[in-house]
């Protein structure tokens, strides 16, 4: 009879560090189920908090699908780059200068609005927040991020600040320009447009052709942006 010389507890002990220690490849963790289960975690909660904000406070006025598109891919890139790469050694104003930079890119298809702009920085910090606050505790970060949603959906709403639509028109009734006929003026344009133009003010004048580019304020009560107000020029 074979007698082993191996101590059950030493063994127990080494299995439980291997347990412990996880399958290697190459010096590197296959799976470890905390960083992997964090991870599922603070992705799902990071990309519902975005969708909240993209979904009922971005898209409910602008209804642009692009730019949904891109603040999407914005939030799970960034969110999974700065998770990820969190344990390389890397100076985080030198991170939040790389995005920076990204988020003032002005695409070469047309002018990006501040309004999109605004919205692309706040998903970049929310995405950087909830990507790098792994030391912070969790009850801080659901905090920070409801704060986000919270003081948007006070921005947003009509109950503090009143959005004014605006046009740029091409007005060819040259004598109304005048600064004492702006009551004539406002009238016109209301009957023409059947707008309620609040103001309108004169911009370039064309005495050769009897023009001015006139710029109209309004009030609009479907509350959704019109991104062809934006356009003051013809290409």
């Amino acid at each position: 009879m074979i007698q082993s010389d191996l101590d059950p507890q030493i063994a127990a002990e080494h299995a439980v560090e291997l347990a412990e220690k996880g399958l290697t490849f190459m010096g590197i963790d296959v799976y470890d189920p905390t960083n992997f289960w964090m991870l599922l975690l603070r992705f799902a909660f990071n990309l519902l908090i975005c969708w909240i904000i993209i979904q009922f406070f971005y898209y409910k006025k602008s209804r642009r699908k692009d730019y949904y598109f891109t603040f999407m891919l914005f939030s799970v890139t960034i969110f999974l780059l700065l998770f990820l790469l969190q344990s390389i050694p890397m100076q985080i104003g030198f991170a939040l200068g790389l995005f920076a930079i990204f988020g003032m890119i002005r695409y070469r298809t047309e002018t990006v609005q501040i309004r999109e702009m605004t919205y692309l920085f706040v998903i970049i910090g929310i995405s950087v927040v909830n990507g790098l606050s792994m030391e912070v505790p969790h009850t801080s970060v659901v905090f920070a991020n409801l704060l986000f949603i919270l003081i948007i959906w006070l921005l947003e709403s009509n109950q503090f600040l009143k959005h004014t639509s605006t046009k740029i028109i091409l007005y060819e009734k040259i004598d109304l320009i005048r600064p004492d006929k702006q009551n004539e003026l406002i009238e016109d344009l209301k009957n023409r447009t059947g707008l309620d133009i609040a103001k309108a003010e004169v911009g370039h004048i064309d005495f050769l052709r009897d023009v001015a580019f006139l710029k109209i304020y309004y009030k609009d009560d479907s509350d959704q942006i019109n991104t062809i107000d934006t356009i003051t020029r013809f290409s």
